[in-house]
């Protein structure tokens, strides 16, 4: 099954009846299967006239208590920044698809580009089979916090194919939705309201923005300590330790199994949720290591993060680099595994990274 697809079906089994994006690749193809599935199990998909229209009509949908999700590549997802701050204040449970060109839009995914104190949890499958995985949870996460989840994929998870079975995974209960703006109780002086500054209205009046707001933090931090998702192998003696996430950490994980079986003590570690980021995770792989790489395909965003976490004590190095194929959209030449393997050995051995390899089409 093609990656779009399987995130689609995961959406689907994990309950969510309406979506709306904007083609743009590679997102397009997630946004094809969600039209043609959608209306088959009794929910609707709409390819929106833009970005902005496509997330205030999932802002909609989520108000009425459904399930409802948007996407789009980072470049889309910059004009809805606005409306992720909003909906994140007015606590609605968004799930946002990212079909990132490359690795460029972790400062975007991360630290966000909207307007007031707001996070929202980032989850980053390694492969389709674990995308299927984190799309459930997305949704779950999503109501279980009232706080929207961001899915982080790329060219290559969206447009490769693997077996893969999609079935309902159950995450346990999750809090009755008895704040959804439903009709419910028209004309019963107590209808509800549902505002990004906490306010309300006669007979069911709101905390108020300064408490309001302080609630949220409060959330936030709440979720920070309990939502960092990490996978890590080969660190109590490594020597050399290497991060990355997402679909490059597959590559990365691939060399370091082979670089141990040679003898070599190289270790990594794969953040799978980008915030909450698992700094201790990070610091502790870290401890007795001579460097830590980091493998990006960007010019070096996650590489802060991974600094925070190491602290002053062990030098962090970036180790990949900007890498696209010739349209811009895909697979680059530095997504390989010898050329991983060298530049991993280049670090571990303490002598200068290889160049980058040129796409001389790109």
């Amino acid at each position: 099954m093609e990656g779009s697809e399987a995130i689609a079906e995961a959406a689907i089994v994990a309950g969510c009846r309406f979506f709306a994006g904007y083609p743009m690749t590679p997102f397009t193809e997630l946004l094809e299967h969600l039209a043609r599935r959608l209306p088959e199990v009794g929910g609707n998909c709409v390819n929106a006239e833009s970005e902005l229209e496509a997330v205030g009509m999932a802002w909609g949908a989520l108000a009425t208590g459904a399930r409802a999700a948007t996407g789009s590549t980072g470049q889309g997802l910059s004009l809805m920044q606005e409306s992720f701050s909003e909906i994140t204040l007015a606590e609605l449970p968004l799930v946002i698809f990212n079909m990132a060109r490359g690795q460029q839009d972790y400062f975007q995914s991360t630290r966000g580009g909207g307007h007031g104190d707001y996070r929202h949890i980032v989850l980053a499958p390694l492969d389709i089979a674990e995308a299927v995985e984190l799309t459930q949870l997305g949704f779950h996460l999503a109501d279980q916090w009232r706080s929207p989840v961001l899915v982080y994929g790329d060219y290559l998870l969206a447009h490769t194919n693997e077996a893969v079975s999609v079935e309902p995974i159950d995450f346990g209960d999750l809090p009755a939705k008895d704040w959804a703006v439903d009709g419910s109780l028209a004309g019963t002086g107590r209808s509800r309201s549902i505002s990004p500054l906490g306010l309300g209205k006669t007979g069911n009046e709101g905390p108020g923005i300064e408490r309001h707001l302080r609630q949220i933090a409060e959330k936030l931090a709440e979720i920070e300590r309990a939502e960092a998702r990490v996978e890590s192998a080969h660190v109590d003696d490594a020597e050399t330790v290497v991060v990355a996430f997402g679909t490059p950490a597959k590559f990365v994980r691939y060399v370091v199994e082979e670089l141990r079986a040679d003898g070599e003590k190289v270790g990594y570690v794969r953040p799978i949720t980008l915030w909450p980021y698992p700094y201790a995770a990070v610091r502790e792989a870290a401890q007795g290591a001579r460097v830590v790489g980091v493998f990006e395909l960007c010019a070096g965003q996650m590489i802060d993060d991974v600094r925070l976490g190491v602290g002053h004590d062990v030098p962090v190095v970036g180790i990949g680099g900007i890498s696209t194929d010739g349209s811009g959209f895909g697979v680059g030449p530095l997504l390989d595994a010898e050329i991983i393997r060298d530049r991993v050995l280049a670090l571990h051995r303490g002598v200068d990274l290889p160049p980058l390899p040129v796409n001389d089409r790109a």
